[in-house]
């Protein structure tokens, strides 16, 4: 089967009727335009969407099932931050390693690596180590610094 669309959340359906069978996607999948996954119930599909995924959305519905995404949770590093000075300093401290942050008023989350955990312990922020999932992060993108040529003479 092919589900090129998604048709809703899960959180808006009803489904007292209907058998819910969960495709597990990791969160650095939840982009990609093309997957091939199999369900919990074993069934393979292929994913074809123009949109990202999200925890709970809705591949396929007819009369007795439903096909849902489930956003399998991941080790991440929480950052508490406790003004925006705070929160400027961490920014431009993960932005400069090109990590995507989950931003939040008085948190931030990164995927969990150990070299970038110790950095921040080093820098004295209070991280630690959290099991969830990972959603609503600001995809960060590399970029190059070449191409252009300047002289201070």
């Amino acid at each position: 089967m092919i589900c090129e669309k998604i048709i809703g959340n899960i959180k808006d359906a009803d489904t007292v009727e209907k058998s819910v069978d969960k495709v597990h996607i990791d969160w650095f999948e939840h982009g990609k335009r093309l997957l091939k996954k199999a369900t919990e119930k074993g069934e393979e599909i292929g994913i074809k969407v123009t949109s990202p995924l999200n925890d709970g959305d809705i591949l396929y519905e007819d009369a007795e099932r439903i096909i849902v995404v489930e956003l399998d949770p991941c080790e991440l590093i929480e950052i508490p931050v406790r003004d925006t000075v705070e929160m400027g300093r961490l920014c431009f401290e993960i932005g400069n390693r090109h990590i995507s942050p989950a931003i939040e008023p008085k948190r931030v989350r990164i995927p969990y690596d150990e070299p970038t955990m110790d950095y921040l312990l080093r820098l004295g922020f209070k991280a630690t180590r959290m099991h969830d999932k990972f959603s609503g992060y600001i995809e960060c993108r590399g970029h190059s610094h070449g191409g252009h040529e300047h002289s201070h003479e």
